[in-house]
């Protein structure tokens, strides 16, 4: 222990000399009169400074959106669905994935209704990402520990986050199953303690598989290490999880609960293939706004994947128009779709997301004037929430005004589990949208077939919901 501290101090005394130091970068005296030669001690500035001191500020900065109604009507709007709640853990990604596909569901049988169960397809996420992360320690094992794609491996081998190729990938190997038979539990809820757990099993399985590659094992001995390794992972997963049920018997319900047609017995995969979840890997057009980028080409995050045969995050990017318009014509269809925002200007109390929420700039005496691109370059903001698109109102001539999400934080957040977002808002902290192929033109279908271009791990995109 002690000689694992000295050696990291003397690493990191090391990292800082090396460090190239510019004499004159620090704060002089000189520096320092005119930073501190602002007003501090004007009667507005003293008012100012102690109503801050002494209130959020977030309640002092609220602007005029938040004296505003929130929109209740839309001109396009799909069917009402029981709004769920994702607790204390970073599962928004699926909750939105499941809610675009019962959704699905009950367009294609009317009278009934499911809920997908949340914990069933959670568990056998995590012991995908463990596979991810133990063979892709195998597949750089002879690179240094400190180089980057091993440190970036060993700085997050699990989390609960993700994106809808989540759930394309887990339900097409894995299936699906009604919530009532899976139901949720303390940790799925709540997901950081077996997350911890886990995630210290992995670096330690981690180092000693680098080790057994250093001493020159063969892959079936590196295989054969691997699933013993995963096999305590599946354990700890089915303490706190519960392990996966291989069969059930399961009658359908309307929306209101009651039973509808007879009471079958399914398997996970019989249960997706009778809601209608299968081939979802070719059924959708993933898309896509950083204007970082150029438009009207392929891009594709390494790593960025929830299993190790599975497919990474690749999209098509687009300018917003085009998003807007892919959206509003598969909501008219009534489709509910899988989206992706930054969450900033959000009052998630009132359920509106509105440039105007927050006035910091008012109450700051300056100004934020970094656009989207220049957000995503400095790392001010990434996908990081995803949201069930589920309604549009639009101005007579088609132009849309306001959007509305159903969210995964429980019926009693925002508008019923909803936010209401303005057009404005949309197009700054929209990044991801899900559509299916029917509803996309021809041309953007070829171009979805470029090659992609290759962007790293390390990219901001990468983000996971």
């Amino acid at each position: 222990m002690k000689k694992r501290i000295a050696l990291c101090v003397l690493a990191a005394g090391m990292t800082l000399a090396a460090q190239a130091q510019t004499k004159s970068g620090g704060i002089t005296p000189a520096m320092m009169k005119s930073i501190a030669s602002q007003d501090m001690k004007s009667p507005a500035q003293k008012a100012l400074t102690n109503a801050i001191q002494n209130n959020s500020i977030n309640t002092l900065a609220k602007g005029k959106a938040s004296r505003m109604p929130v929109p209740k009507t839309f001109a396009v709007e799909t069917r009402q669905q029981s709004i769920q709640d994702q607790k204390s853990s970073g599962r928004c990604w699926m909750f939105s994935g499941l809610n675009v596909l019962r959704n699905d569901f009950a367009l294609q049988n009317e009278g009934k209704s499911v809920v997908f169960s949340q914990s069933y397809l959670f568990f056998w996420d995590q012991l995908e990402k463990s596979n991810l992360f133990l063979q892709s320690i195998i597949d750089t094992g002879r690179k240094d520990i400190n180089d980057p794609e091993v440190q970036f491996l060993f700085g997050q081998p699990l989390s609960d986050g993700g994106t809808f190729c989540g759930v394309i990938d887990l339900v097409g190997k894995y299936g699906l199953v009604p919530q009532s038979v899976a139901p949720e539990t303390f940790s799925s809820e709540s997901t950081s303690q077996a997350s911890s757990i886990i995630k210290r099993k992995l670096r330690e399985y981690g180092l000693r598989l680098r080790q057994m590659v250093a001493e020159g094992k063969k892959p079936a001995a590196l295989a054969a290490e691997k699933t013993a390794m995963l096999k305590t992972v599946y354990g700890i997963l089915s303490t706190v999880y519960g392990e996966p049920v291989e069969t059930f018997t399961y009658q359908h319900t309307d929306k209101d609960g009651k039973p509808v047609g007879e009471q079958k017995e399914y398997t996970p995969l019989s249960f997706a293939k009778e809601c209608g979840a299968t081939g979802l890997d070719t059924r959708y057009l993933i898309v896509m706004n950083d204007p970082r980028h150029a438009y009207h080409k392929v891009y594709e995050v390494e790593y960025d994947r929830h299993t190790y045969d599975g497919h990474n995050w690749r999209f098509l990017n687009l300018p917003m128009d085009e998003i807007e318009a892919l959206a509003v014509t598969a909501l008219k269809a009534g489709k509910k779709l899988y989206t992706s925002y930054d969450i900033k200007d959000f009052d998630s109390k009132r359920g509106l997301a509105s440039l105007d929420v927050y006035d910091y700039e008012s109450l700051f005496q300056t100004s934020f004037p970094m656009d989207k691109a220049e957000r995503l370059a400095t790392r001010e903001s990434a996908s990081a929430h995803a949201m069930t698109l589920t309604a549009v109102d639009t101005t007579a001539t088609g132009k849309p005004r306001y959007w509305k999400v159903e969210n995964s934080w429980g019926a009693a957040s925002g508008q019923n589990g909803c936010v209401v977002m303005t057009d404005e808002w949309f197009r700054e902290y929209t990044f991801r949208l899900c559509v299916e192929k029917q509803y996309v033109p021809e041309t953007l279908i070829k171009e979805a077939g470029q090659k992609p271009v290759m962007l790293k791990y390390d990219d901001i995109l990468f983000s996971e919901e």
